[in-house]
């Protein structure tokens, strides 16, 4: 019996590049206006910037940045190996202790981003045999998260909370979890946290809530729309943080029971096997959190903000939600004319956001203003301005 020998390979460029398919791709993208580009900026690059999420404008106060220099001095500029091993500082369990303390969980354990907080909770709590229930526009680390848990995962319809039990009451998995966004990224609006928890204990289920865009924005001193829901320290609810927005850093953070965080540190892969978020992000996010304290008034300020720009922009007859957290999100439609309109806004000195497919499905493209707590009322006239001229 004889078998035949494999076919040899074509030779090099008989059938194309192995990568030339790249370039259809880049040509795709390019066709439909969803080319992204990466445009560095300068350190004083001037003018209104409405685009990043620096919601309590702390990423260069004086004592945040005196903290962070600080602590390059006297660790270093990196953290030097994993949190188990040589990462983990004071500063890191300083940190914990009083993000554990504002939004009122009993523990905290510190991620080097949000992402990687999303995916270890998530992974941690679920795997194979649960079930994930996910708002369909959950942020994309909690999706990636759905999908690297091994869990039947079900997509409900936006903000849904009948839709969230009827999957909860027919479940066979021992094991859910329900996902979702404390304040949605892109929209702005707020998750219905009071209704879901009580459908999540109805069936036993645990609620996770991701407060990337909630912290030091939502709720009475910035402690976040958990703590607004009434749901701080419940021992069946565990909440992410990111430390890149309102806290001006980087880094993320879960927070929840004791239990919880304990079982992270031997289970989550993304806490485990990552390098510890260098000392000088950690000492950054501790000092604006501590300016956050000792300012309770900046998150009613950066609301209060995000409403009158929304104002403003809906007198020009675009439709714009009405910010419930930092963000005020304008409907465009078109991708190509939501990045015309971002970019005519950058040339009249305002950055805004521009959110096209795959951020956002198709026909609903869109810019996202987010508003800070430092904007003057010649701030937002100014923003206004910019938007009214790019729409000529």
């Amino acid at each position: 019996m004889s078998v035949d020998s494999p076919a040899s390979p074509p030779p090099f460029g008989a059938a194309g590049h192995p990568l030339d398919w790249l370039d259809l791709r880049e040509k795709e993208r390019v066709e439909a206006g969803l080319r992204r580009r990466l445009r560095p900026r300068e350190a004083a690059a001037g003018g209104l910037d409405l685009a990043g999420n620096d919601y309590l404008g702390l990423s260069r106060h004086e004592r945040v940045v005196e903290a962070g220099v600080r602590a390059v001095r006297t660790w270093g500029s990196g953290s030097t190996g994993s949190r188990l091993v040589t990462g983990s500082t004071t500063l890191h369990a300083d940190l914990e202790r009083e993000l554990a303390e504002h939004t009122g969980a009993e523990a905290a354990l510190v991620f080097s981003s949000g992402y990687l907080a999303n995916l270890g909770v998530i992974t941690g709590l679920a795997g194979k045999g649960a079930l994930v229930v996910s708002d369909a526009i959950n942020h994309a680390s909690i999706v990636d998260a759905c999908r690297l848990s091994r869990a039947r995962v079900a997509i409900t319809a936006h903000r849904d909370v009948d839709a969230v039990a009827r999957v909860l009451a027919q479940r066979a998995e021992e094991r859910a979890l329900v996902v979702v966004d404390a304040v949605f990224s892109v929209d702005g609006d707020l998750a219905p946290l009071a209704d879901l928890a009580a459908v999540t204990r109805r069936y036993g289920a645990v609620l996770v809530v991701d407060e990337a865009h909630g912290l030091g924005v939502v709720g009475d001193g910035g402690r976040g729309a958990v703590h607004a829901a009434g749901l701080a320290g419940a021992d069946d609810v565990v909440l992410t943080v990111t430390l890149s927005k309102a806290l001006g850093s980087l880094g993320g953070a879960v927070l929840g029971p004791r239990r919880v965080v304990e079982h992270l540190v031997d289970a989550a892969r993304t806490f485990i096997f990552d390098t510890g978020l260098a000392p000088a992000c950690v000492a950054g996010a501790l000092e604006a959190l501590r300016v956050l304290r000792e300012r309770p008034d900046l998150a009613e300020l950066v609301r209060t903000n995000a409403r009158a720009l929304a104002a403003g922009v809906r007198e020009l007859g675009l439709r714009v939600t009405e910010p419930e957290g930092a963000v005020a999100s304008v409907l465009i439609g078109d991708p190509h004319l939501a990045f015309e309109t971002a970019r005519r806004c950058a040339v009249a000195g305002v950055r805004v956001g521009c959110f096209r497919p795959p951020s956002v499905p198709d026909g609903i493209s869109r810019l996202r203003l987010a508003a800070r707590a430092d904007l003057t009322p010649d701030d937002l006239s100014w923003a206004v301005s910019a938007l009214r001229s790019a729409l000529v």
